[in-house]
């Protein structure tokens, strides 16, 4: 009697084996895919805001020894409006030049301060340096002459519009700084935990279609042996 290879029928066609299909990803659409690609883009342009504006009025001024002030008149229009964020870092007297717009205290060691550009630069009588202030929509200069010990510094950089911002931040930095780092920190918390359960999740999916497929082999073999011994 002549033997029959398994996975052939009788009369001797082969019988071709199943072999477990390819894992299809699928891909979220319609509304919730929407929503998810939503809520992703907002979250990720809220933290990128947010690190944002900690470079710009809390790290850079930080280290380079600066200090992030509001524009709250209308005497640097156009240049700088009123809303206007200025970060002015420190400046050697002897390095300020006409034109410069430089940031001085209405009466010296006291905290009010004024920023304005300076239009002429004279000598006093003991040979130190004076400057004289303008504002840029003012018809007429400062009254009094700047001696340097008022200069608190010279205008590093300006963002329009984030002089409210500053005020906010500086002016509750107590509390608001810790809340913000929580909420980051929290944040980053979800986001890694959705992320770990997500790839949990796939894992098991992927295991268990290697089961099925397994198994569908498995099974496929069983029938073509058992059909070859009938044959």
């Amino acid at each position: 009697m002549t033997a029959i290879s398994s996975g052939t029928r009788s009369g001797g066609a082969t019988r071709p084996r199943h072999a477990a299909r390819p894992a299809v990803r699928r891909v979220p659409t319609g509304f919730p895919a929407l929503l998810r690609a939503v809520g992703l883009g907002l979250s990720t342009g809220l933290v990128l805001l947010v690190a944002a504006l900690a470079v710009v009025l809390v790290v850079l001024p930080k280290a380079t020894g600066s200090v992030p002030l509001s524009v709250l008149t209308q005497s640097m229009e156009p240049t700088l409006p009123p809303g206007t964020l200025v970060v002015v870092r420190p400046v050697a007297p002897e390095d300020i030049r006409v034109g410069d717009v430089v940031t001085y205290q209405l009466v010296s060691g006291r905290p009010e301060v004024v920023t304005h550009r300076v239009v002429a630069i004279g000598a006093s009588s003991d040979g130190s340096r004076t400057f004289v202030f303008r504002g840029d929509a003012n018809a007429e200069a400062d009254a009094d002459p700047v001696i340097p010990a008022q200069v608190r510094g010279e205008v590093w950089y300006s963002v329009p519009g984030l002089g409210a911002v500053n005020q906010v931040v500086n002016g509750s930095r107590t509390w608001l700084l810790p809340t913000l780092a929580g909420l980051l920190l929290a944040y980053g918390v979800v986001m890694i935990t959705i992320g770990t359960l997500s790839a949990v999740r796939r894992r098991r999916r992927r295991a268990e279609r290697r089961r099925a497929g397994r198994d569908h082999v498995a099974r496929d073999g069983q029938t073509a042996e058992t059909a070859s011994r009938a044959g």
